[in-house]
């Protein structure tokens, strides 16, 4: 049996908290080694355990924020290995960009209706250990309409099937799966794809993954036009 993945999570709802762990632990490919409930206790977890993996909310004590992000960053900056998941209730382009701007290799940003499928967090916590990135769908989808803006716009020029094949790469699907998806051949999808990374000036240098690039690209593009707000009281 192969080794199971060790996360460390923080989490400052109990119930929230201990239903993340024992959906994660339930799979029996993840060793949760540390759930707390604040981003200090949680720093000090990683660096006395070492997951491979740290789970967090957006918004932790003491002010609800985004202390989750800060915390991630934090956490990849001492422990470049560890991939880290960011936890959020909110489909904000803002936030995701926050979280990636700098580098998306070894981020997540899901959604919390997710904790209630156990596969597609586990295939997040498998990702990010792998030093992949995932951003949740929901988001995808706002960026999807928030990239129809104008001719302003990083992603004016793609086509309708263009817009379509970027949605479903940045959900992390490969080729063949983008195919099988939209209903296209594999040629087809490499061929959107091409002209995606052409229309964005994206080239195949060995240091930037143009998959990544192009979804950030969204990311940047949502994000001039929706600024991160407060939270309501």
């Amino acid at each position: 049996m192969a080794e199971r993945l060790r996360v460390a999570l923080a989490e400052d709802h109990y119930l929230v908290r201990e239903g993340i762990r024992s959906a994660l632990e339930e799979t029996g490919e993840v060793e949760v080694v540390a759930a707390v409930g604040a981003p200090d206790p949680l720093a000090e977890a990683v660096r006395r355990l070492h997951p491979d993996v740290v789970i967090t909310d957006i918004r932790m004590p003491p002010d609800h924020r985004t202390e989750g992000i800060e915390l991630a960053h934090r956490v990849r900056a001492l422990h470049p290995d560890i991939g880290v998941i960011v936890l959020s209730q909110y489909a904000e382009a803002a936030y995701a960009l926050q979280l990636l701007g700098e580098g998306s290799a070894g981020f997540a940003y899901l959604l919390k209706d997710r904790v209630g499928d156990p596969e597609q967090l586990l295939r997040a916590v498998r990702e990010v250990a792998a030093g992949g990135s995932v951003i949740d769908p929901d988001v995808v989808a706002t960026l999807v309409a928030h990239s129809s803006r104008g001719p302003t716009s990083a992603l004016a020029d793609l086509t309708t099937r263009e817009r379509d094949v970027l949605e479903q790469m940045a959900q992390g699907r490969t080729n063949a799966g983008i195919a099988t998806h939209l209903h296209l051949s594999e040629s087809s999808v490499e061929k959107y794809s091409g002209a995606i990374f052409a229309k964005l000036h994206l080239t195949d240098e060995p240091q930037v993954h143009r998959r990544v690039a192009a979804v950030l690209a969204y990311l940047r593009d949502a994000g001039r036009a929706a600024p991160i707000r407060p939270s309501p009281p």
